[in-house]
């Protein structure tokens, strides 16, 4: 079985809207191609026998039945061979990006003769995605042979490049043998035909990100900066998982029981990831476009969040607003990852707007993680930077993943970087990043 490979094309199986299509939605100029050769075959033949019809020799009469011969056989064994087949695929309902898809292909053959030298082609939309270069088709491969009532079944590994739900198939039948002269194909929509593919997570250790309050009293977070630490409000006896460090030693002695100090928490903390889909915020192309990049951090820190017992929560302003309400566990963690390999940089609501929503549900310590691609330019500050500040005054925490445009644009510098310098001010801890970088050892340093 051969390797699989792709076909001519820009889009997954859409021509240009100007190109005339033939039956199967290909272009029709496709069609020219794939026949070209029986084309030629035939007005050869059409010319033998105008030449025979002026002519009693028997040689030209033979050399135009064979030309007819040869024509019919290019022409009617491909559609032979390729009727009274099935083929269906079946794989993963989802995927990791950068990850191989495992496919298992079985063509099975319906008819009492044996059928030989199929190509089995088909449509595979994230193939090709990560470089923007979709092929119009993939070649899984071609079977060589299939018995009468028979099957084969091969596997096929491709690349799952980028994120996103995506439509597959139909399967494609196809076989120009055994002269080349044209091309016979069917489609066949058999098997699984979709395949979601989440963003590619990495690793990360620790983040400037504080605890929530029912971990506060066990002593395995910290409480958000400036919230105070906590208010102290009485003594009691030691439960079964209560921080040592919270041992109130002397009312122990004394009562000969441990006793543990109690704190009512300033501020309840929690995550809100808050995506920037503004299309013209969207730099560079590809995977490595910096909306595509966020998307990848955004998961990663969510996974983080949650392992860490944080209560996590997903905001975004496309086309198809996004507005996941905070939640933990594997179940929330699952939502936002389906959220997230669909979620795109198509609105056209300024971030700014993303950030007041934010607010609106925002409980004090709560940490907003926000993602900024502004260009480095000179004048006012951008809105999201005065969204940010209102944030702040109401007792949010900031952690701002500030995009290179530089990198991803190929420009040779940013000049003075005044949204930076104002996510600073704003006591935001703040995490540049460049195209292309290692994301596990910038948020690992």
């Amino acid at each position: 079985m051969s390797a699989p490979r792709t076909g001519a094309g820009a889009l997954p199986g859409t021509p240009p809207p100007s190109t005339p299509l033939d039956f199967d939605g290909r272009p029709a100029l496709g069609w020219l191609r794939r026949h070209q050769r029986a084309l030629v075959l035939a007005v050869l033949t059409l010319a033998a026998y105008s030449s025979a019809l002026n002519r009693t020799q028997p040689l030209v009469w033979a050399v135009a039945a064979l030309f007819l011969a040869t024509l019919l056989t290019g022409i009617a064994w491909p559609h032979w061979l390729v009727r009274r087949l099935a083929v269906t695929r079946s794989g993963p309902l989802r995927a990791a990006e950068g990850a191989m898809v495992e496919l298992q292909v079985t063509v099975h053959n319906r008819g009492w003769l044996p059928r030989f030298m199929v190509e089995l082609v088909d449509r595979l939309p994230f193939v090709g995605a990560a470089s923007g270069q979709v092929p119009a088709e993939v070649v899984l491969g071609q079977v060589a042979w299939v018995p009468g009532g028979g099957e084969r079944t091969f596997s096929v590994a491709v690349p799952a490049e980028k994120r996103g739900f995506y439509r597959l198939g139909p399967v494609g039948l196809a076989s120009s043998f055994p002269l080349g002269l044209a091309e016979a194909r069917q489609g066949r929509s058999g098997g699984q035909d979709t395949l979601t593919i989440y963003p590619s997570l990495f690793p990360i250790v620790a983040l400037p990100l504080r605890g929530t309050p029912t971990l506060i009293h066990q002593g395995a977070l910290q409480l958000p900066e400036g919230a105070g630490s906590s208010e102290f409000c009485g003594l009691r006896e030691y439960r079964r998982g209560d921080s040592p460090r919270h041992i109130h030693w002397p009312s122990s002695a004394r009562s000969n029981e441990l006793m543990v100090r109690e704190y009512e928490p300033l501020a309840s903390a929690s995550l809100c990831l808050v995506l920037d889909c503004h299309a013209a915020s969207n730099l560079g192309q590809g995977r490595q476009a910096s909306f595509e990049v966020a998307v990848r951090i955004a998961a990663s820190i969510a996974r983080y969040g949650l392992d860490n017992g944080l209560p996590v929560r997903l905001i975004g302003l496309g086309r198809n607003p996004l507005d996941l309400p905070a939640g933990c566990g594997d179940t929330h963690f699952q939502a936002l990852l389906d959220s997230l390999a669909v979620v795109a940089a198509d609105g056209d609501t300024p971030y700014a707007a993303a950030l007041e929503r934010a607010a609106r549900q925002l409980t004090p310590g709560e940490t907003i993680v926000s993602f900024h691609s502004e260009p480095a330019l000179p004048g006012p500050p951008p809105a999201s930077l005065g969204a940010l500040s209102l944030l702040r005054q109401d007792g949010a925490h900031l952690l701002a993943i500030r995009f290179d445009p530089a990198s991803f644009t190929d420009q040779t510098a940013w000049g003075h970087d005044a949204l930076a310098a104002g996510l600073l001010e704003l006591g935001a801890q703040v995490m540049p990043v460049r195209r292309g970088e290692d994301l596990s050892a910038r948020f690992n340093p």
